[in-house]
Order: structure tokens, then C-alpha cells, then sequence
């Protein structure tokens, strides 16, 4: 058998009619011309069915119509909506700082609690709270205290003044979770001078020596100098300049003097 008529063999066994090879095969018998028409269908266009008459409807029987049933049509697919984040408005600067404001908590800054230190002291028919200006007690040698001296003794008064307790300095904590701003500071020298005073003979008037003094027992400032004060709980008071103030600036004491004329006849008719 040579090699034509065993590969016939094997395309007959595999059910291949016609095998068309892609290259010309050495020693191949020539192709036969009818295999390499392509027989092309003619396409067959559908023909329009006749429409169904009342006689041809009322022929069909119950079983024809239902071996025939009728293609149900399909429901509509729900529409399954997405949400969708609403576009947010645009809003102006200062709107928008506005807003923010409002939303946010105003942070309060903490105040730092204040520093000085004062001293209580007697001297006949008044009480005197003295600011210390080094933070120590008074000395018998230190300037300040020769002016307190002279302050005194021009008032009428004893020059030589008794101490009522210990300084008061604050802070009173260098460490500590307690409250020791000013407000704390006001309540604890009201409380602390109106403690003393109240272990002592009535007093005709509290000398606030001091701005530390004047603002922590009369709740004031430095335009309470040489006026008169009414302190609840404490009784009348009068604000003087510190002793150092006095000191650097001496043309203060010319108001001091004028106003001292004035308030001296409240201890000195005491006596």
C-alpha cells in the first residue's frame, strides 16, 4: 500500500470526507477541481404567515393550544435606586468661620496664678496689710519699713506696728491640682484678713498698702490710690502706693500727704 492509499485509509476511518491540504504534499495525487467549489446556500427569506380568520382560530382544538402556549412576557426588572450623597452647598468665608464657631468650644485660656506676698500688721485703732516687696518680712533696717514708720507717725498712729499672724505668699502650692487664680486668691485674703481682724479690738480703718492689696482685699486697682474704700466684711479701708513706689517715686507722696489729712479724723477720733 503506498502512501496515498493509507492516508485515504485514515481519512475514511476518521469520517473525513474531503481534506484539503494547506501545502502541496510530495507525491499527493492532484486535487479534484469539484472539491474546491464552495457550494454557498441560497438564503430562504421567511414568508409572511397569513393571519389567523375567526373560522381558522375556532378550528384549533383545546389540545393545540395547549401544546402551543404562549410565550408569557417577562415582568419588568425592579429598579433598584442607589442613594446617592446629596451635593453639599457651598458657603462663604465668614459662613463657614461661622459655623465653625459655633460647632467647636471656645477653649478659655488658663490664667496664671498671680504672685505676692503680704503682711498683716496693728498699729493702734487701724489694721495695716502691707504688700512685702522682697517676699520677706519686714526688717527693722530695710528702707520700706522706715517709710511704713513715717507713714505712721505722720497718721497719728504707733510707729511701731505688731504682726497678726503669718505672711501670706502666693501661690500658696508650687505643685497642685486646686484652683489658685485670682478670684482664689480675692476669697482666700478677704477670708484671711477678716479671720485676724476678728481675734483683734475693732479696727476704725484697714490700710491696703499696695496694689497686691488693694486688689486682693477690696477687689480694686491702682486708681484706688489715696481714696477711701468700703469693703464688705472688712469694714472702711483706705488704699495707699506701695512702700517701693513711694520710694521711686517720691512726688507721690505730696498726694499722699493731702489725702491722709482727710482720712486721719477716722482713727484719730477713735482714740
Amino acid at each position: 500500500m503506498n502512501a496515498e492509499l493509507r492516508r485515504r485509509a485514515y481519512l475514511t476511518a476518521m469520517q473525513v470526507a474531503s481534506w484539503l491540504p494547506r501545502v502541496e504534499l510530495p507525491f499527493a495525487a492532484p486535487s479534484r477541481p469539484a472539491l474546491l467549489q464552495v457550494l454557498v446556500e441560497p438564503e430562504v427569506e421567511p414568508q409572511p404567515s397569513a393571519p389567523l380568520t375567526r373560522e381558522a382560530v375556532a378550528e384549533v382544538t383545546p389540545a393545540q393550544a395547549v401544546a402551543q402556549p404562549v410565550p408569557a412576557q417577562a415582568e419588568p426588572r425592579a429598579r433598584i435606586e442607589v442613594p446617592r450623597p446629596a451635593p453639599q452647598a457651598r458657603t462663604s468665608a465668614p459662613e463657614a468661620s461661622a459655623v465653625k464657631d459655633e460647632v467647636e468650644p471656645v477653649k478659655v485660656a488658663a490664667v496664671p496664678p498671680p504672685r505676692f506676698a503680704l503682711q498683716l500688721l496693728r498699729a493702734g485703732a487701724c489694721a495695716v496689710l502691707v504688700e512685702l516687696p522682697t517676699g520677706e518680712a519686714l526688717q527693722g533696717r530695710d528702707p520700706a519699713y522706715l517709710l511704713l514708720k513715717d507713714l505712721l507717725r505722720a497718721a497719728g498712729l504707733p510707729d511701731s506696728p505688731q504682726l497678726i499672724g503669718e505672711p501670706v505668699r502666693w501661690p500658696l502650692l508650687v505643685r497642685g491640682q486646686i484652683d489658685q487664680g485670682p478670684q482664689a486668691a480675692l476669697e482666700y485674703v478677704q477670708s484671711f484678713v477678716g479671720a485676724r481682724l476678728e481675734d483683734q479690738e475693732p479696727c476704725s480703718c484697714l490700710w491696703l498698702v499696695g496694689l497686691p492689696a488693694i486688689r486682693f482685699a477690696a477687689e480694686a486697682d491702682a486708681e484706688a490710690y489715696n481714696r477711701e474704700l468700703q469693703i464688705e466684711g472688712l469694714g472702711a479701708a483706705w488704699a495707699l502706693p506701695g512702700l517701693e513706689l513711694l520710694m521711686d517715686e517720691p512726688e507721690r507722696k505730696r498726694d499722699l500727704w493731702q489725702a491722709m489729712r482727710r482720712v486721719r479724723q477716722r482713727w484719730l477720733a477713735a482714740t
